[in-house]
């Protein structure tokens, strides 16, 4: 698979007072907003990266928003459980 077929990406909670999780689409930032992106994101603590088919990309940006919802919610999830979530929808890329 191409990179230009991949979109990557890291779920990361952030630092600071509301601690909330997000995600960035690393290979979908512009100039714009490329640096603050990237700051923001290295700022916070890692949880899970990786790539997802730029094919399935809605359906993966989907269930990654399932997954950030469900932790915001104060489920507790491993990385490995999400690994396994984006797995068994065929949209995590090697």
């Amino acid at each position: 698979m191409a990179a230009a077929d991949k979109i990557m990406f890291e779920i990361y909670r952030e630092a600071g007072y509301d601690q909330k999780f997000r995600v960035v689409y690393f290979t979908e930032l512009d100039e714009h907003n490329k640096h603050n992106e990237i700051n923001r994101a290295m700022s916070g603590e890692h949880f899970f990266d990786g790539f997802i088919k730029e094919l399935g990309a809605e359906r993966g940006k989907a269930r990654i928003n399932e997954f950030i919802q469900r932790l915001n919610d104060g489920e507790k999830l491993t990385p490995e459980e999400v690994e396994a979530g984006l797995s068994e929808t065929g949209v995590l890329a090697d």
